[in-house]
Parts: structure tokens; C-alpha cells; sequence
């Protein structure tokens, strides 16, 4: 039996496949930090659940509607989650296929904080730059 945070983790990401921002809503702290590293226009932290859907938001614009990500595994106990995927998107002529990792940091039974890691950070900031 997968631990109660792999299923929390699979309704966000199954949620941000069709753009359910309701349900993400109810899944993040009102004051949940997303970081993203890198040197490109989406680098920085994000601070709110407001900010992180802005971010969530210039995804989408910039690509298009392309970007998808695909999940490998889940992993997670009562404070952090991994989740293992490759991101892929187009932009401009571009193609971005990148594994990805990210961390999440869980507060009771919603997400409070998460770091995302890509595999080619170069290749992610010549996509997003």
C-alpha cells in the first residue's frame, strides 16, 4: 500500500495535467515557496499560492499548452516527496526533454515547499532563455 503522500503527490501532478487549479489549490499551503533553480526567465522563488500559479501560468504561455510532464516514480514518508519525471515541451522551434526530480516538503497533509532539479540545467535555460 503506497504511502498516503504518493497518492496526495499523484492527485497534484494528475491535477496540473488538466489545469484543475481548484484541486492544486486544496493540496498546497496557503504560503507554499516553489523554487527553481537555473538562469532563465522562469528561475527564482515563488512565494504563495498566487505566485506559484503565475509560474504555473508563464509555463503554459511560453510553450504553448506543450509542456508535459511525465512521472517515472513517487516517492514519500511524512515530510518529503520525490517525484521522478521527464518534462517535455516546444517553444520557438525548440524541443526540451529534461529528467526532472522534484522535491516536495509536506506540512500536515498538504505541500509547503518544493525544489525542482533538472537533470541538464544548461538545457533547460537555453530552452526557457
Amino acid at each position: 500500500m503506497a504511502h498516503p503522500n504518493v497518492d496526495l503527490l499523484n492527485k497534484g501532478y494528475d491535477a496540473f495535467d488538466k489545469g484543475d487549479l481548484d484541486t492544486i489549490r486544496q493540496l498546497f499551503t496557503d504560503d507554499i515557496v516553489f523554487h527553481v533553480g537555473g538562469n532563465n526567465q522562469l528561475t527564482g522563488d515563488y512565494r504563495g499560492v498566487d505566485e506559484v500559479f503565475g509560474f504555473f501560468g508563464k509555463i503554459v504561455e511560453l510553450t504553448g499548452g506543450t509542456f508535459k510532464i511525465e512521472r517515472h516514480a513517487i516517492l514519500a514518508d511524512d515530510e518529503h516527496g520525490a517525484v521522478l519525471s521527464t518534462s517535455t515541451a516546444q517553444r520557438d522551434g525548440k524541443s526540451l526533454s529534461v529528467k526532472t526530480v522534484d522535491v516536495h516538503h509536506f506540512s500536515g497533509d498538504r505541500v509547503s515547499e518544493i525544489w525542482t532539479l533538472d537533470e541538464d540545467q544548461r538545457a533547460t535555460d537555453a530552452f526557457f532563455s
